[in-house]
């Protein structure tokens, strides 16, 4: 298996492996679970789950260069979105304190942002980072507090980015979104970056960790970011 992730309400546990599977666990009693689905949509390995901050709504990612979506709809679990713009492999996706945006990151050194219109069934890519990493993007973390955007990669350097506030604008045009880098760390790591995680209760921290066996932590200096 490749990743495991917990729902926000905690009744829920999915898993994902290279057998092309997204499993879906239901939390029936304490230490008992139940396969609640099987979910076989993606083509290829896929290599993160991450449930949606406040409803009981799961994302995937694999090497088939895709994002998939899945809700209950009542009687069984449904992939219910196909996000396409990546021209390699996803690694990693990360949602917005408010699960109305996802960001993505590939093999083809890009980070896009998600943004979803109207419900859960429908989005659209509305903004691609590109030109910052130099090898294939590992992972990103998208903190719920600051709003900040971090990622990871091959490169050996950590990227912080910030939304533009013109995004938030009355007049701002949802389908065309701005961000900005705020900080770039060089050789962070002495080999490939492999993971980092905001902090959820202290703005600014955030951990990362690199094949060079080290695990940091870091604090962003937030008055100039």
């Amino acid at each position: 298996m490749k990743s495991v992730c917990w729902s926000q309400s905690g009744k829920y546990l999915s898993t994902c492996s290279r057998d092309k599977t997204v499993w879906i666990w239901e939390c029936v009693a304490l230490e008992e679970f139940e396969c609640a689905s099987v979910q076989t949509d993606h083509t290829q390995d896929v290599k993160r789950v991450v449930w949606h901050p406040i409803d009981d709504i799961l994302a995937s990612c694999g090497y088939d260069n895709t994002i998939k979506l899945y809700k209950d709809d009542g009687d069984d679990w449904i992939c219910c979105a196909t996000l396409s713009s990546h021209e390699s492999t996803v690694w990693a996706i990360a949602f917005d304190s408010t699960g109305e945006r996802i960001a993505s990151c590939s093999s083809d050194k890009t980070v896009k942002i998600w943004q979803s219109f109207s419900d859960i069934t429908n989005w659209k890519c509305v903004a691609t980072l590109s030109g910052y990493h130099k090898r294939p993007i590992y992972d990103i973390s998208w903190s719920h507090i600051s709003n900040h955007i971090l990622t990871a990669g091959g490169d050996d350097c950590l990227f912080i980015f910030k939304e533009d506030d013109s995004n938030s604008s009355g007049d701002c045009d949802k389908t065309f979104q701005k961000y900005s880098v705020v900080l770039k760390y060089e050789k962070a790591h002495s080999q490939d970056v492999n993971s980092v995680d905001w902090n959820p209760k202290y703005e600014g921290v955030f951990a990362s960790c690199g094949d060079d066996c080290c695990v940091k932590i870091w604090k962003l200096n937030c008055e100039n970011s």
